[in-house]
């Protein structure tokens, strides 16, 4: 998986590197400054006016190399610097070397937009920022936000902190190309609108001081999930991939219980029984000819919990109602001790009665969106502070919390958060989430830990929204085009 450093981390990856390489630092800035001209190249042609805002310090040096090395590739490039604080010693040297080539001009407050440009490339500050920015560079930044042009970010958006909530003016770029490894700050909703688009280029930083660093911070990759899929044996049977029972659905909401199931049977389920009232006896046999039914004495909703002795997990929650009589026979089906996937009402239930949150199996995968989190745990000050309370609620249960969005964010019980790098905002529809319910149900009953189940799930999971993307658009996307792709997704990873 990709680690998330912290900044003193991504300092001391620098330093280890420029040591033990060894190579000098304003070497490793020319190798960044090429990492990320190269990115550009590939984006956006010579037609593109381009201005590059610089600061003093080792991101402005960023900037000078990047403006000096699209100047020499035929590129139509202004510079300005913005003073204010003093000149890092590459900073000076890359200044040096622009001279001649572009006359950098000095920002002043007057400035009140970038008008003359088509692209402006923010090398204010790096993320080394510790306070908000204040006068001039404060201005520099709102001018750059006021501008019509196309915002590329270099590293990180200047003002942005990259380990923590951030107060004060913030670039809102349309790009940023990051050295190396993502910040934290990238993977959090309330930094979309400074972040835009987030890229990683390789800089060569020490790979073995990657390797031996220590995070509880990691992003999904497709690497990752390659490894976690299981292959299938040549003599196996339907038993050996699992027994999940399927506990949703109620009068007016059986469409959740549909796609929960096709999201359990296309992740592979060996056998799947789902239990429904009976008003959704002839929709699921008709929908879902491969599920068996196990029916609720109820019409309407689930009131009585059946045998759970012979599944090896329970999914449960997708259409399910909050009725009173629900609460008490979802209480019985914790009492049973299986690890359950608890979703959508299932988790509204154990918001009004918090009595049973201590009922929750151990090796459990919740999966609230924002609001379901909310109603669990209290609201929360910022983004941050809710990975805190994410991690807490995680490690009370002893299971995995997965609050869904765009890089659902995935806590262990062990203090781990892992963010997930697939899906696409044509998922944003009603039923994506039954869909996901019914795939981590499938993949815990394959004997997949629950850690593992949610790291694969989440990724199969979004990459099917990608792929249905690719072929129908993100606009008209229903969530059942996802279980459609699950099969090509699982695919690409064998």
């Amino acid at each position: 998986m990709l680690k998330i450093l912290d900044i003193g981390q991504i300092r001391e990856l620098d330093q280890h590197t420029i040591q033990f390489e060894p190579v000098k630092s304003i070497d490793l800035m020319e190798r960044a400054c090429k990492a990320f001209v190269n990115w550009y190249e590939l984006l956006f042609d010579k037609s593109n006016r381009v201005g590059v805002v610089c600061g003093t310090g080792n991101n402005g040096g960023d900037g000078l190399g990047i403006a000096r090395l699209l100047h020499a590739d035929g590129y139509s490039v202004k510079v300005w610097i913005v003073r204010g604080g003093k000149e890092s010693p590459d900073f000076a040297k890359n200044h040096a070397r622009l001279k001649g080539k572009i006359e950098a001009q000095d920002f002043a407050d007057s400035m009140e937009t970038f008008n003359d440009v088509d692209m402006l490339i923010d090398a204010l500050f790096g993320s080394g920022l510790t306070r908000p920015a204040e006068k001039i560079q404060e201005k520099a930044i709102l001018a750059m936000n006021r501008s019509s042009a196309i915002r590329v970010a270099v590293d990180i958006p200047s003002g942005l902190f990259a380990d923590q909530h951030t107060d004060g003016s913030v670039v809102k770029a349309n790009h940023t190309v990051t050295f190396q490894l993502p910040k934290l700050a990238f993977l959090l909703p309330e930094n979309e609108k400074y972040v835009g688009d987030w890229h990683t280029v390789d800089i060569g930083l020490d790979k073995a001081f990657i390797r031996d660093c220590e995070t509880f911070r990691y992003c999904m990759t497709h690497a990752e999930a390659r490894k976690l899929l299981r292959p299938r044996h040549k003599f196996s049977h339907k038993g050996d991939h699992g027994r999940a029972l399927l506990v949703s659905g109620s009068l007016g909401k059986m469409g959740a219980a549909v796609l929960a199931s096709r999201g359990a049977l296309r992740a592979g389920v060996g056998l799947l029984t789902v239990h429904v009232p009976t008003c959704g006896n002839d929709i699921l046999q008709t929908a879902v000819p491969e599920a068996m039914l196990s029916l609720d004495p109820s019409g309407s909703y689930f009131s009585k919990a059946p045998d759970a002795e012979a599944y090896d997990v329970i999914g449960i929650g997708p259409g399910l109602g909050q009725a009173e009589q629900t609460a008490h026979a979802m209480a019985n089906l914790l009492d049973t001790g299986k690890p359950l996937v608890i979703d959508a009402d299932a988790l509204n239930l154990l918001s009004t009665h918090r009595e049973l949150l201590h009922l929750v199996p151990k090796d459990s995968i919740l999966t609230p969106h924002p609001k379901e989190f909310e109603r669990l745990v209290g609201k929360w000050t910022n983004d941050f502070d809710r990975l805190g309370k994410q991690i807490a609620l995680a490690r009370q249960l002893r299971s995995v919390v997965l609050v869904k969005g765009a890089h659902t964010a995935i806590a262990t019980a062990d203090g781990e958060i892992i963010f997930n790098t697939t899906g696409n905002p044509g998922m944003a529809t009603g039923g994506t989430g039954d869909v996901l319910t019914g795939v981590l149900t499938g993949l815990r009953a394959q004997g997949y830990p629950a850690r593992e189940a949610a790291l694969l799930g989440v990724f199969v999971h979004g990459h099917a929204g990608n792929l249905a993307a690719m072929e129908l658009g993100q606009i008209g996307l229903v969530a059942g085009d996802l279980a459609d792709f699950l099969p090509l997704a699982f695919r690409s990873l064998g």
